[in-house]
């Protein structure tokens, strides 16, 4: 259902470099390892740029899509989750983990656990949706 919006990718590279921002060592303006984001608007030389967007955006990217009846949750997650565990990889870990307890505040927990186990250094937010009914 989503993308990552990294530095890294070959569309936001071109999109960053054409509103005058740069990528060091990984990171957009050698200060931040997402390009789109909720936040950080604090960043110099992020939002605006000789009077044009900037390279860092809050812009959306929206999409429409159906549910069914297999749709289980939502994870969304800060950056440092992303950067220790792949989506599919969190999409296992977290069904794993409610199939032994369902209790979403619980999962939450053992996936920021799990991601400092894995060695995450960044911030680390997790919010979960269910979409089942719990009896």
């Amino acid at each position: 259902m989503s993308k990552d919006h990294r530095p890294l990718c070959i569309k936001e590279r071109k999109r960053i470099k054409s509103l005058g921002g740069y990528i060091d060592n990984g990171y957009l303006n050698s200060q931040l390892g997402v390009t789109h984001a909720l936040g950080n608007w604090n960043l110099q030389g992020m939002k605006e740029i000789n009077g044009m967007g900037g390279p860092f955006s809050v812009e959306s990217k929206l999409k429409l899509i159906t549910l069914t009846k297999e749709d289980e949750f939502f994870i969304i997650g800060s950056d440092g989750i992303w950067d220790v565990f792949h989506s599919q990889n969190a999409i296992h870990f977290a069904r794993r983990s409610l199939q032994e307890h369902n209790d979403v505040k619980q999962c939450c927990e053992e996936v920021i656990g799990e991601a400092i186990k894995r060695g995450a250094t960044d911030n680390l937010t997790v919010v979960m949706i269910s979409l089942t009914k719990t009896v």
